[in-house]
C-alpha cells in the first residue's frame, strides 16, 4: 500500500481562518490522489502552518517530515512553494535520501526536475525584483515625484477597497450562510446566478469571485 503524509501552507491569518487558501491546496492534493497516485493508498497524517512565506521555522512542516521518514511515506504538498520560496531550503530537503517528495501539481517530477524548478522560479522573482528597482530609478531620473505617485495610487486603491468592501456586505447573508453549510466556492457561485444576483459589474459569478468576498469579508 502506497503512504502519503500531505502539508499544506498558507501565509496570513486571514487565509488560515477562512480556510480559501487551504482549500485550493486540499483540492489539488485530493486531485493527485484520486488521479495519479498508486492504489491502494493511505493517508498517515495531514499537516498545515499559517506562517510568513519567508519563515522556514514550521513546526508543522518539521512534524510532517518526521513523520515521512519514520513511516517511509511520501511527502505530498500542492505546490512547491508551499514548502519554501527559497531554493536553498527545498534543496537542502531533497538533498535527504530518507525523504520522498511528491508535488501534486507536478505529479511526474522526479526530484532534480522539481530543483531545477524551484531554481528557475527563484531567478525569476529576483530578476522582477532588480527589474522593479530599475523602473524606479529610471523614473526619479526624469523627475517624476514617485511619493506623490504613491499617494495618488493609494487614495484610488482606498477608494476600490471601499467600494468592495460595500458590495461584500451586500452579499453576506447569502454568501456566508452558504460556505458555513460546506459548499464550494463553484457552488455559491452557482446559487447566486440561480437566484438572479448580479456581480458589481451585473455580470455572473465565479468561483474566483465569492473567494473575494469571503475573504474581505473575513478581514473586515
Amino acid at each position: 500500500m502506497k503512504h502519503y503524509v500531505t502539508y499544506k501552507r498558507v501565509s496570513t491569518s486571514e487565509q488560515g481562518r477562512s480556510g480559501l487558501g487551504l482549500d485550493a491546496q486540499e483540492r489539488d492534493i485530493q486531485l493527485f490522489l484520486e488521479t495519479y497516485s498508486d492504489v491502494p493508498f493511505e493517508v498517515l497524517g495531514e499537516f498545515t502552518d499559517v506562517l510568513s512565506g519567508t519563515d522556514d521555522e514550521r513546526p508543522e512542516l518539521a512534524k510532517a517530515i518526521e513523520l515521512a521518514k519514520r513511516t517511509g511515506a511520501e511527502l505530498l504538498i500542492a505546490k512547491l512553494d508551499r514548502l519554501s520560496r527559497r531554493v536553498s531550503f527545498i534543496s537542502a530537503l531533497m538533498e535527504d535520501s530518507k525523504l520522498s517528495l511528491r508535488v501534486a501539481q507536478m505529479p511526474y517530477a522526479d526530484k532534480f526536475q522539481l530543483h531545477i524548478y524551484a531554481a528557475l522560479a527563484e531567478q525569476e522573482r529576483d530578476f522582477i525584483s532588480k527589474r522593479t528597482k530599475a523602473a524606479l530609478a529610471e523614473a526619479k531620473r526624469r523627475g517624476v515625484v514617485l511619493g506623490g505617485m504613491r499617494d495618488a495610487t493609494m487614495k484610488r486603491n482606498e477608494a476600490v477597497k471601499a467600494n468592495a468592501q460595500r458590495r461584500a456586505e451586500k452579499v453576506e447573508g447569502v454568501v456566508v450562510p452558504l460556505r458555513q453549510n460546506g459548499l464550494s466556492l463553484r457552488a455559491i457561485a452557482e446559487e447566486l446566478n440561480r437566484v438572479g444576483v448580479k456581480t458589481a459589474r451585473g455580470g455572473q459569478w465565479q468561483a474566483s469571485q465569492v473567494k473575494r468576498v469571503l475573504e474581505r469579508l473575513d478581514a473586515s
